[in-house]
């Protein structure tokens, strides 16, 4: 990523990673992914924001040689996750009179993770500012977006909120700001669904404090920055509110195709009753995508046959991602067929608790789907359309 001046004395440094498939060995990154770290320039001192993934660490410095940095007073550190810290080490023996700026449960995690002498840290409260001399940086403690010491900092004088994880994307670009708000939409639900939805109640406190700020552009550790802050502002408040569709999202798997069969049946019921249905093969769709419909479902069913004695194995990994990323889904079902027994229902019931939703009626059969079998399907795309009826999404 070229050098490029933000604003006045602020500059993005960072590292666009355009070859980079996964993300924490999970996470498909289909566009890529970029490394934002920040510099701010004080006619007194000098703060680096953040730094890049320590496989990018040579990019990061030939930026700040480019810039012709010769010293470093303050290295602000937002989040420890090494994707943000994990050059700081090699940045500490560059610049080894600078002073890493972070919450104290931060300098824990980078005493830990990267074995960073303790005496380097000045640790920070909720709204402590630092002074480099016409640029104020204010500190905004958010923890649990999406780890416990999380912070967010604000440059008073340009208005800019480097927001850390919060409001990213993982997409490599040439652009310094997202241009278009239909490009962009996609790849930041994607970002929210995988990694921010499971801490939505805290965001959306951290969003009403937002509020009183004025925020003339907010620049994330991933992705391009936000010139109209408003779009993704508002975006978060619609994903992290508790309001649903009238949909339902279908995880499937079918190793001989009875499953596959119940699964189209009860898809066509869904249909004609006026529902939305979303249907992903779980053996090869994109969590990326699975996760983002389950942003705005109402309703999510888990289809899968019972291989020895409980659930289809990539139906548990799934299923435990499910739980885990705890959308505002209100009713869950199981539904599949087995061979001969095993424990499958209670298995992913379990799993599925998470969800806090209400548990229907599962319809687990023997072999292929005979008439019994079809009319529970039918009295649960009853039930289904009865839940969304009773929520007011129909």
């Amino acid at each position: 990523m070229p050098v490029r001046e933000l604003s006045p004395d602020i500059y993005t440094v960072g590292v666009i990673d355009w070859d980079r498939t996964l993300f924490d060995e999970l996470i498909p990154l289909p566009d890529g992914t970029s490394y934002n770290a920040y510099l701010v320039k004080g006619s007194e001192k000098t703060a680096l924001i953040d730094t890049v993934d320590p496989i990018k660490e040579e990019e990061l410095v030939l930026n700040l040689v480019r810039l012709g940095i010769g010293a470093i007073d303050y290295i602000v550190i937002n989040h420890a996750e090494q994707d943000h810290s994990g050059s700081l080490p090699m940045i500490l023996e560059l610049f080894p009179m600078a002073t890493i700026v972070t919450t104290a449960k931060c300098r824990e995690l980078l005493v830990s993770l990267l074995g960073i002498p303790d005496i380097r840290f000045k640790t920070v409260e909720d709204g402590d500012t630092i002074d480099l001399g016409g640029k104020t940086l204010e500190f905004l403690h958010a923890p649990w977006v999406h780890w416990p010491e999380t912070m967010l900092t604000y440059e008073r004088e340009s208005r800019i909120l480097f927001s850390c994880d919060l409001f990213g994307s993982h997409v490599a670009s040439s652009g310094l700001f997202h241009s278009d708000e239909c490009a962009c939409y996609e790849p930041a639900k994607r970002y929210y669904a995988e990694i921010m939805m499971p801490f939505r109640g805290s965001i959306r406190g951290y969003l009403e404090r937002l509020l009183t700020y004025d925020i003339t552009a907010i620049a994330p550790s991933h992705g391009p920055v936000y010139g109209q802050p408003a779009f993704i502002l508002d975006a978060y408040r619609d994903w992290t509110s508790d309001e649903v569709k009238n949909e339902v999202v279908i995880l499937y798997i079918s190793m001989h195709g009875s499953t596959r069969k119940m699964v189209d049946y009860l898809t066509t019921a869904l249909v004609d009753r006026g529902i939305t249905v979303r249907l992903f093969n779980v053996t090869v769709a994109d969590i990326g995508k699975i996760a983002m419909s389950l942003v705005d479902a109402a309703t999510v069913v888990i289809a899968t046959p019972t291989v020895l004695f409980g659930p289809h194995p990539r139906m548990v990994a799934v299923a435990y991602l499910a739980g885990v990323l705890r959308p505002g889904v209100r009713n869950a079902a199981i539904i599949g067929s087995y061979g001969w027994g095993g424990k499958t229902v209670k298995v992913l019931g379990d799993m599925l608790q998470g969800l806090k939703a209400n548990m229907l009626e599962p319809v687990y059969t023997k072999g292929l789907a005979k008439e019994d079998a079809l009319h529970k399907l039918d009295l649960l795309a009853d039930e289904i359309l009865k839940k969304h009826k009773d929520d007011r999404i129909v």
